[in-house]
């Protein structure tokens, strides 16, 4: 009898502990075959995403696609803009932005249900004045986007994509790299043979920026009279191939970014490396959601929207980014006044949907363990971003953080939550006090990420399908 009582004793603090403690499992370990094969889907439908979307404009056509073919109308093709409960809109801002809306019953003005992402990732980007010949080496001069670690980006494979645009608006668009048989670019690194200076310094300075230069070409054009040969032969293919002339680099958007393709990772086939994570493992999961709700029977109660901005990783700037006013004017179209707008505002709730820190066992000493999210354990609720006090961080309120907690618990959908590493050892931030700043309630929610930033970050694929999930569960909310 006395080791029943134990026994019942123990029982009794063991269903407390489940009671009081954040405990979470392994995501996969609840998971069934049905289940583990919508993840496979899933994550395969992402991968692809992925190839064919490396940059921000690239982003934007396979989003009008996904849109149009869920059945989305581009606002510019809606000639009275009276947009009617049920309906899909969807606009394009300068081909590098996005938003889109399914219009819910209940007036804007009671506020929407939002998700925010973005779609830029850091990379290099042309000059202005880019192409030069040295040592019979044609040579492109770069300019770093973003944050990254510059040594990441020598001795890998590069593709060239973006835009020309010439003197009468012709748009030449290049993707280079990409295709089987296509021609690869580099950035050349020193041998560690003559590297003993180089080693001797810091990370941040063995590889200088102006150093960053991509491998073009070294053939020389075939005329014995003529200057820099091999410039002129590079000059001369892109012209004869796309009509291009030195001139045309002054403007054009011209980004450098990994070849590599996305893969899975893991003997058991578990995770996805690939160049481009942050952010577009939430914001294509953002789009699946929104145009999964547009094949409901009956429109969303409040309106729900999907925001996919640009620029954030440069602070989210210029007139495609989340400090423009294009986030504004979209919804104001669904409003019927400046005071409607407003009032919306302050009733609308917004995810930011944008990546966590996933603790690092072989980098343990910059997280706090405590406050790390997992690779496998769902989506993260980040209640702040910022750095050095919370500065540029919105932080959330404890009755939203809430809210959104009590929607994921009812959908059964697993969260955890996770800080950006520990205090006073970096930071970084998000499009979220933007949205902030306007008065609505938004709250950071995404996947973890490791070597964020880097040219092959890697995810986890069963964070990837419970982020899609929870967004779902988000945007239904009445």
């Amino acid at each position: 009898m006395a080791k029943d009582s134990k026994s019942k004793e123990k029982g009794k603090k063991q269903k407390l502990a489940d009671k009081l403690f954040f405990n979470l499992k392994n995501c996969w370990e609840d998971v069934d075959s049905k289940t583990e094969k919508e993840i496979e889907e899933f994550a395969s439908s992402y991968k692809q995403f992925l190839d064919r979307g490396k940059t921000e404009r690239e982003c934007v056509i396979l989003a009008c696609e996904m849109l149009e073919k869920n059945g989305f109308i581009n606002i510019q093709n809606i000639k009275d803009k009276q947009f009617r409960t049920g309906m899909k809109i969807y606009q394009n801002v300068r081909g590098k932005s996005i938003l889109a809306a399914i219009v819910g019953k209940k007036p804007a003005v009671e506020g929407c249900n939002i998700l925010g992402a973005h779609i830029d990732s850091p990379r290099l980007d042309l000059k202005q004045n880019p192409l030069y010949e040295d040592s019979d080496f044609a040579l492109l001069d770069t300019h770093y986007y973003g944050g990254i670690k510059k040594y990441q980006w020598t001795a890998i494979p590069l593709a060239m994509h973006g835009v020309f645009v010439n003197a009468d608006g012709k748009k030449t668009t290049i993707r280079i790299g990409e295709e089987p048989g296509d021609p690869l670019f580099t950035i050349t690194d020193l041998l560690p043979h003559l590297a003993r200076e180089q080693m001797d310094k810091k990370a941040s300075e063995f590889m200088e920026a102006e150093n960053l230069d991509v491998l073009f070409g070294s053939r020389p054009y075939s005329d014995k009279d003529a200057k820099e040969k091999v410039k002129l032969g590079i000059l001369a293919l892109l012209n004869a191939q796309y009509g291009i002339t030195e001139r045309d680099f002054a403007g054009a958007e011209i980004e450098f970014v990994p070849a590599f393709k996305a893969a899975d990772i893991g003997f058991d086939r578990s995770m996805i490396g690939a160049y481009g994570h942050d952010d577009r493992c939430c914001s294509f999961p953002a789009l699946k959601a929104i145009t999964a709700l547009a094949h409901e029977k009956t429109p969303p109660e409040k309106t729900v929207i999907c925001y996919l901005s640009d620029k954030e990783e440069i602070g989210s700037v210029g007139n495609t980014g989340a400090r423009s006013y294009n986030f504004e004017n979209f919804i104001s179209l669904l409003c019927e006044s400046e005071a409607d707008l407003r009032l919306c505002f302050q009733h609308c709730s917004m995810l930011s949907a944008d990546v966590n820190a996933a603790f690092d066992p072989t980098y343990a000493g910059v997280f706090d363990k405590k406050n790390s999210s997992f690779m496998g354990k769902g989506l993260v609720l980040t209640k702040y971003t910022g750095s050095g006090g919370k500065y540029g961080a919105s932080d959330a309120n404890a009755e939203f953080c809430a809210k959104v907690q009590s929607i994921m618990n009812k959908n059964k959908v697993q969260w955890q939550f996770g800080a950006l590493g520990k205090v006073d050892k970096g930071g970084g931030g998000t499009i979220a006090l933007y949205a902030a700043n306007l008065g609505m309630d938004v709250l950071d929610c995404g996947v973890p990420v490791l070597s964020m930033h880097s040219p092959f970050e890697v995810i986890s694929k069963i964070d990837l399908y419970t982020t899609y999930k929870g967004y779902i569960a988000f945007i239904n909310n009445a």
